[in-house]
């Protein structure tokens, strides 16, 4: 039976199942898992938002939104991003999706490790970051309902550790190419020219945020 929160559900179409056996054959349980939670956390965000979005697209760039973690689909060159995307793209291809749809889905997983930008965008592409920004920072923890929140959690358990378990899955999968890392040249540029900055670290909000340690 298909997890309802608050009349969220993965949506019931051909297309969405054949992305979550894709995705669940593909993927390790910890990230099959997560991305099925950044789909429902992201979707609520939409509801709490008043956005309109099309929630199968939505579902599409949620569950790939790490798949160029995988070695399957992960590249010698690329940032894991656009080989999620490129996933994604090749996937919807193959099933005749258009291509204005397959753009969005695209863009909105190469976008979601790039924070203020994607919530200027069309609610699939501010939709993937608002989940994923949720279940792996926390950063709108309190905007969800303990019961919405433990009802996606019953449903796609986080683990007993997940934030260090994420943390290595991320370094586990872009450890082999370190130089896609490059590219916030305004960090780069402040601590140039400030030798008191102290640049935010990613891995430290995932430790500190609101989530339980055991959630």
């Amino acid at each position: 039976m298909t997890l309802n929160v608050d009349g969220i559900s993965i949506p019931d179409s051909q297309l969405a199942r054949d992305v979550t056996a894709f995705v669940r054959d593909t993927a390790s349980p910890l990230l099959f898992h997560h991305s099925s939670r950044v789909f429902y956390f992201g979707a609520l965000a939409g509801k709490q938002r008043g956005l309109k979005v099309d929630r199968e697209l939505l579902y599409c760039g949620c569950m790939f939104h790490d798949m160029g973690l995988t070695h399957q689909h992960s590249s010698a060159c690329e940032r894991f991003e656009v080989d999620g995307a490129n996933a994604a793209r090749d996937f919807l291809e193959s099933r005749g999706i258009g291509q204005r749809e397959i753009d969005l889905v695209w863009t909105s997983i190469a976008l979601h490790t790039t924070p203020g930008i994607p919530q200027h965008m069309d609610p699939v592409i501010a939709l993937v970051t608002a989940g994923v920004e949720m279940d792996v920072l926390g950063l709108t923890y309190q905007e969800y309902s303990a019961a919405d929140r433990d009802a996606v959690v019953k449903a796609h358990p986080r683990g007993g550790n997940f934030k260090e378990d994420i943390i290595q899955a991320f370094y586990d999968g872009i450890k082999h190419k370190p130089e896609t890392t490059f590219g916030n040249v305004k960090a780069d540029v402040i601590a140039d020219k400030d030798p008191h900055f102290c640049p935010g670290n990613f891995c430290s909000v995932i430790r500190q945020s609101a989530w339980p340690a055991n959630a």
